[in-house]
């Protein structure tokens, strides 16, 4: 089964959003990793917004300060955290355990 062709005008729009989303992924890490922004709050934000929500909680710990590929890894299976969740995918017991981690540290 394979997908209809798009339209040219279909293509660009696709492309307009898939850029829109990673503009807003972008910008999120960035007011994380400027401390404007809390895991806490980044998470409320998925709730409403497509493009924070499509975004993988290990690119999420990246973006903190202080922590890289290891330790982002390392958290996340010591929180019991899948390397492929993505913010949506977090449950409510997983969504308090990390932002506990965070503060605390």
């Amino acid at each position: 089964m394979s997908l209809r062709p798009l339209t040219p005008q279909e293509r660009a729009d696709a492309l307009h959003k898939a850029a829109a989303a990673r503009a807003a992924r972008a910008e999120a890490k960035e007011r994380l990793k400027s401390g404007r922004l809390s895991v806490g709050e980044l998470l409320s934000a998925g709730d409403s917004d497509e493009a924070i929500a499509r975004m993988r909680v290990v690119e999420l710990l990246e973006a903190l300060p202080g922590i890289g590929q290891v330790r982002a890894a390392a958290i996340m299976d010591r929180l019991g955290i899948a390397a492929s969740r993505r913010v949506r995918g977090l449950g409510i017991h997983q969504r308090r355990a990390l932002v506990d981690f965070i503060d605390e540290k």
